[in-house]
């Protein structure tokens, strides 16, 4: 493929950067990603990624912006409240890059759909707010091979990792089960800085761009955290498990399946 002078301007700034160059460019523009969650984390992610030329994103999310959205979830203005998130997020991308193919899947993420969702996409980005949804996403990608970022967030504190097949472990590796019910708060109880899901998931654009031209290295077998009141991140190096129960030698977990309450509407 060459590009127009349109889109050679559009992405000069990738262009000139020799980890990325014209190769890199296109290889942005014949990818495709599946965000799953329009709120926090995945705002400033399918911003960054629209704008960067990625040339297909998907969003799933069955859920609707209201008020208390707005505060982190900057994809979403004012005028969307009540829209579908998976809508109001995709007229935003469109308006940034209306070049990039955006599709919505308003639907709830569940063990019978997850399969058929991810299938479609080369990469996918984990941006929902409750750990049964992050296993199920989890061992979903595992299971069908597909590359990752796992992200979370709560207070001023936010982490974040990156799985590929065969390169590293995978989130189960690192969390074995979910916490029991109600052990963990999540952001609508204990709270967010709104630029904190802005940080972490930005983080997870620049993965997903880094994994489609190559540069630089990725998050794989490392756990980055970043404390905001302290202003430090610290990369936390995570050992594959041998006996991880989906990726490890004798897998026990051979399909997707419903913790209690896995449903991935729900975004930070």
């Amino acid at each position: 493929m060459s590009f127009s002078n349109e889109q050679l301007e559009r992405y000069s700034r990738h262009i000139i950067l020799k980890e990325i160059g014209i190769k890199g460019q296109k290889k942005l523009s014949a990818a495709s990603v599946l965000i799953i969650g329009a709120g926090g984390l995945g705002a400033p992610a399918a911003l960054y990624l629209a704008a960067a030329g990625v040339g297909r994103i998907g969003i799933a999310d069955a859920d609707r912006v209201d008020l208390s959205n707005l505060q982190r979830q900057i994809i979403h203005g004012t005028n969307d409240l009540g829209k579908e998130k998976a809508e109001s997020a995709a007229e935003s991308m469109r308006a940034v890059n209306p070049e990039t193919r955006v599709e919505t899947h308003v639907c709830f993420v569940s063990a019978a759909n997850i399969g058929a969702l991810i299938a479609g996409y080369d990469f996918v980005l984990d941006g929902t707010d409750n750990f049964p949804a992050k296993f199920l996403i989890n061992d979903a990608c595992v299971l069908a091979k597909k590359p990752f970022s796992h992200a979370g967030i709560i207070r001023f504190r936010g982490q974040l990792m990156t799985y590929v097949p065969g390169a590293g472990p995978c989130y189960r590796c690192a969390f074995k089960e979910p916490p029991p019910p109600d052990a963990v708060p999540t952001c609508s109880q204990a709270g967010v800085v709104g630029a904190m899901a802005g940080v972490i998931g930005s983080l997870q654009a620049m993965e997903a761009v880094k994994y489609f031209t190559g540069a630089g290295e990725l998050l794989t077998g490392a756990l980055l955290t970043y404390d905001a009141l302290a202003q430090e991140f610290r990369k936390i190096r995570l050992p594959r498990r041998e006996a991880c129960g989906v990726c490890g030698s004798n897998p026990t977990i051979t399909a997707p399946f419903d913790y209690p309450g896995a449903v991935c509407e729900v975004a930070p």
